[in-house]
């Protein structure tokens, strides 16, 4: 039973970040029910689960929100829930009858969820984009990369899931833990832009001072310094240094070899980083990912080697704290983070759109007569 457990929420089908929320959210003991659209319910269930890891974890009703009948069935969803959560682009779910208004009139302790990338509002609020952009703009895209080279998109973690997904889930859970107090519900305006532009507050605080410049790869932790950075081994892998704190340096000098070469500057002396990198390079290129492992595990290097998805499931320490498990065949992450008295659990595998429809209706208060009626007229499938 996980913390969340008690807390109804309802998901309107969407993609990226709002499953992942979503997932967040069912993780950790929410019973979370997400409304697929009804033309992507298909003729026959397949045999084999999705392998949507997003999507895990909570039923599917399938409701046509063109028709009157299918509004109200969500209201009606509403009217049971703690949160709602939707990541339509501004206005889109007023225009469907679905909006704040109408869901807050149904149910006043209501904490409504929107995810977007610009937010509701400004100059770009009605422009569609995706990841890259939002943190393009947000100030955190143009400091990722190396010295000399264009910015690199760290895949979709900051924006969609780091700023947006996470953000939103802390802004639902901080709504709900409030309504319980004022018996008021809220609306949770989780923009991607806004979320990145937090996840950049350290820098922010380190720019004034001028332990942060803005050029590209010549800082600490964005690849400028020879103690913070990726290497290749011998047979083409790479292993990871974070030797920052001097005490960890030394241990990194002792270890790689590199403390027995002459004329060593100081750690922070910033015009030796470039001559230091390659030193240090040159001398991890002499052994293999396996044998740098042996030498540096277990030490105060601050080291790891660098994994793919599939090693990481592997890795014994990985595996030793379960830190992925497999579900219905597929390996995942498990959720995060632990609880010593409610451990969070994955109650299932994604399930296909509408999959759950006639239970879930009855199981949040409609009749059997109301459900045949409702899918009768084709409001839900």
């Amino acid at each position: 039973m996980g913390p969340l457990t008690g807390f109804k929420v309802v998901e309107l089908q969407g993609i990226g970040p709002g499953p992942f929320c979503a997932m967040m959210l069912a993780d950790m003991g929410a019973e979370v029910v997400r409304v697929d659209r009804a033309a992507n319910v298909a003729e026959e269930v397949p045999a084999t689960r999705p392998p949507d890891v997003l999507a895990r974890g909570r039923r599917s009703v399938a409701v046509d929100l063109k028709s009157t009948e299918g509004v109200e069935t969500v209201l009606r969803l509403v009217e049971g829930a703690d949160a709602l959560l939707e990541g339509f682009r501004p206005g889109v779910a007023e225009r469907l009858g679905i909006g704040p208004d109408e869901c807050m009139a149904r149910n006043p302790r209501l904490v409504y969820g929107r995810m977007t990338g610009w937010g509701q509002e400004g100059p770009y609020a009605q422009m569609a984009g995706h990841d890259i952009n939002y943190i393009a703009l947000s100030g955190t895209l143009a400091h990722i990369g190396r010295k000399g080279e264009a910015p690199v998109p760290p895949l979709n973690l900051v924006g969609d899931f780091g700023g947006g997904g996470m953000f939103l889930a802390f802004g639902l859970v901080c709504g709900m833990l409030e309504a319980q107090r004022s018996g008021k519900g809220q609306v949770v305006d989780a923009a991607m832009v806004d979320g990145a532009a937090v996840l950049m507050a350290m820098f922010a605080g380190m720019f004034p001072t001028g332990a942060f410049t803005e050029e590209r790869g010549s800082n600490l932790l964005d690849t400028g310094s020879h103690f913070y950075d990726v290497y290749e081994t011998a047979d083409g892998e790479y292993v990871s240094f974070g030797s920052i704190e001097p005490q960890f340096y030394a241990e990194l000098l002792e270890l790689s070899g590199l403390g027995q070469e002459a004329d060593l500057p100081h750690q922070l002396d910033k015009t030796a980083w470039p001559v230091m990198k390659e030193r240090l390079a040159a001398l991890v290129k002499r052994k293999t990912r396996a044998e740098w492992c042996t030498v540096m595990e277990g030490s105060d290097v601050c080291f790891a080697p660098v994994l793919t998805m599939s090693e990481a499931a592997k890795h014994p320490h990985n595996v030793q704290r379960s830190t992925y498990v497999e579900v219905d065949g597929v390996s995942q992450p498990a959720p995060a983070p632990r609880f010593s008295r409610t451990p969070p659990v994955i109650t299932g595998p994604a399930a296909w759109p509408g999959e759950h429809t006639d239970a879930v209706l009855v199981d949040w208060g409609f009749s059997e007569d109301e459900v045949a009626k409702l899918r009768a007229a084709g409001a839900v499938r």
